[in-house]
């Protein structure tokens, strides 16, 4: 075992695109004192803005980092791929934010051309074709339209893994837990700048409870119908949590509050489209983003915006973490958090006992009963939070506890609801109600897969071994996955511990993650239903 190390604080991924690159003036070193001091408080977006000359092929990028300005022109890639290797140029380093603060930003690294080649020399080499593979049908394999982007996508992604994994320790440290709306504000505030530099568009979507995230990257067809992708950046860690439980590297594993669930899959898109814009390319349809601010607690507001984005989507990817070998999840059960509250009488009770009524005693009894209505089979019951009382002289008035409940079948959902809807109080003069906070109905395995077995097969391509499996929790692809749309969970880092003290990313996977999910960008979809366009 080695010593556990902090990990520095540094930078999300952003690029400057294209394959071969003319002169660029040199990168300035990070300053020091003031100037440097701002970018632990204040969000340093790197801004792409792109302009293309006379000359179709060719691009100028201008990236702004603070006040560093760079400018780099490059040829665009077509069909055949080069990687740029980079020289990273870090910002100045930040600390872990100080308890009770609300972090806005942390410094982010520049990916920039490692050296500049001269104009006169001769064009980079194409890369190896690389034959199509044929699916289990005999199908022409996926990548057959664009020959050398596997071996492209791979070596990019393992020169990017790192910075990736830097950004995901800087998202951990921004802590973000359910119903913090300042924090969950700043860290969409980071999100968004980090998006923004590979090249999306931002929508900010005001909450009750924190800002959502609507985000969309335009397409090489924008005749398609878009690929919908969900994500969330509330966590269920309270805020000052990072005082006890830094975040750490130890072991080949990222750890800390929030890393797997799902900051580690957040960071990996952002790198999956600076891959995407590095080598010159787009998706290739429009892609959208959606990132809630409320999924830990059930999407009660989200929901309404990943419903939206539903309309015409070709297909709905989650960024949720794999099963802890890598599997993709296929099928998700059902999931309700419902508040049961009772109301009884105070009364003291030493003098007058017989005069109140006990609304924790009533809620007590009502537990039990409620652990037999749940029985139903392909039903969990979890009773996550109880309250009630005031002071133990005193008969309580009011009682209440927060259930979470989990189903196989929508049937079986519906029956417990309907049997929770008519518990009536067991003592006279006592109230009970039910109310359902949020829901999301069960999403279903389907022995046909056009999705799954498209992104094994694309999977295939990249050297990686991939499958999925039905999950046992619930999440936003539970809405699609309902209605039958084409959808596949588990997409964000591979590791494990969700909710868990030791939670926690497999370093070594990131990268095989982050090329997986361009590629799924880049390459057309086949035909997944028969209205489909795509």
């Amino acid at each position: 075992m080695t010593a556990a190390t902090p990990v520095p604080a540094t930078a999300p991924v952003a690029v400057a695109a294209g394959a071969t690159t003319a002169p660029a003036a040199p990168t300035p070193a990070a300053t020091t004192g003031s100037a440097a001091a701002s970018t632990t408080t204040t969000s340093t977006a790197i801004a792409s803005a792109a302009t293309t000359s006379t000359d179709s092929t060719t691009t100028v990028t201008t990236m702004t980092a603070g006040a560093t300005t760079a400018a780099v022109t490059a040829t665009a890639a077509t069909t055949a791929f080069t990687p740029v290797e980079p020289t990273r140029t870090a910002g100045a380093a930040t600390g872990t934010a100080a308890s009770g603060t609300v972090r806005t930003g942390t410094a982010r690294t520049t990916l920039a051309p490692a050296a500049p080649t001269p104009a006169a020399a001769p064009p980079t080499a194409a890369a190896p074709h690389t034959p199509a593979v044929p699916d289990s049908e005999g199908q022409t394999g996926p990548t057959a339209a664009l020959p050398g982007l596997p071996q492209a996508l791979s070596t990019r992604a393992r020169t990017l893994a790192g910075a990736v994994r830097r950004r995901c320790a800087d998202l951990a440290r921004i802590e973000s837990p359910s119903g913090d709306a300042p924090r969950l504000d700043a860290l969409a505030e980071e999100l968004a700048a980090g998006f923004r530099a590979t090249g999306a568009t931002v929508q900010r979507e005001p909450g009750p409870a924190g800002d959502h995230l609507v985000l969309e990257w335009e397409g090489r067809d924008e005749s398609l119908p878009h690929l919908l992708v969900v994500g969330h950046h509330d966590t269920v860690w309270p805020a000052g949590i990072l005082t006890d439980w830094p975040v750490t590297e130890q072991d080949g594993t990222l750890s800390g509050p929030g890393v797997v669930d799902m900051k580690g899959g957040l960071a990996i898109l952002e790198g999956a489209f600076a891959l995407l814009a590095d080598l010159g390319q787009r998706p290739h349809r429009t892609v959208r983003l959606v990132v809630v601010s409320d999924e830990e607690v059930g999407s009660p507001d989200g929901r309404r915006l990943v419903e939206r984005q539903l309309r015409d989507a070709a297909a709905v990817l989650g960024l949720e973490p794999p099963h802890p070998d890598g599997r993709l999840k296929t099928a998700r059960r059902g999931s309700t958090r419902v508040r049961l509250t009772v109301t009884g009488r105070e009364a003291h009770a030493g003098n007058d006992a017989a005069d109140g009524v006990s609304a924790v005693d009533e809620l007590v009894d009502q537990l039990v009963a409620v652990r037999g209505l749940t029985s139903l089979p392909g039903t969990e019951l979890n009773a996550g939070r109880i309250s009630g009382g005031s002071r133990a002289n005193v008969v309580a008035g009011r009682a209440e506890a927060e259930l979470g409940l989990r189903f196989s079948t929508t049937e079986a959902q519906r029956r417990t609801l309907d049997n929770l809807a008519r518990l009536t109080a067991l003592r006279p003069g006592a109230r009970v109600r039910t109310e359902v906070l949020s829901s999301r109905p069960a999403w279903p395995e389907r022995s046909a897969n056009p999705l799954l077995r498209h992104v094994r097969s694309l999977a295939a391509v990249l050297g990686q071994q991939l499958d999925g499996a039905p999950a046992g929790g619930a999440g936003d692809t539970n809405l699609p996955g309902s209605r039958g749309l084409p959808t596949l969970d588990g997409f964000g880092a591979v590791g494990g511990g969700a909710h868990a003290r030791h939670e926690h990313i497999r370093i070594d996977q990131l990268a095989p993650r982050i090329a997986l999910l361009a590629a799924l960008l880049a390459v057309p979809l086949p035909r997944l239903r028969d209205r489909s366009e795509g």
